[in-house]
């Protein structure tokens, strides 16, 4: 049976792309490490990538 070599198309290839509060710049590696709350309004979340989760020390919210 032959291998194929064409990549799969792209709509099927999970991917995340966030802005990285560590390094301050877009990361397609990037994966929210901390919840932001407030107690009337919309909370938000802070993004790191690879890199800086490594550096820092950040462990993802999904992986506490």
């Amino acid at each position: 049976m032959a291998e194929t070599t064409q990549a799969p198309p792209a709509g099927t290839i999970p991917s995340n792309y966030a802005w990285c509060s560590w390094h301050k710049d877009f990361s397609d590696t990037a994966r929210l490490v901390r919840i932001h709350e407030a107690g009337s309004g919309p909370g938000g979340g802070t993004f790191a990538c690879v890199p800086c989760r490594e550096k820092h020390g950040l462990i993802p919210v999904a992986d506490q």
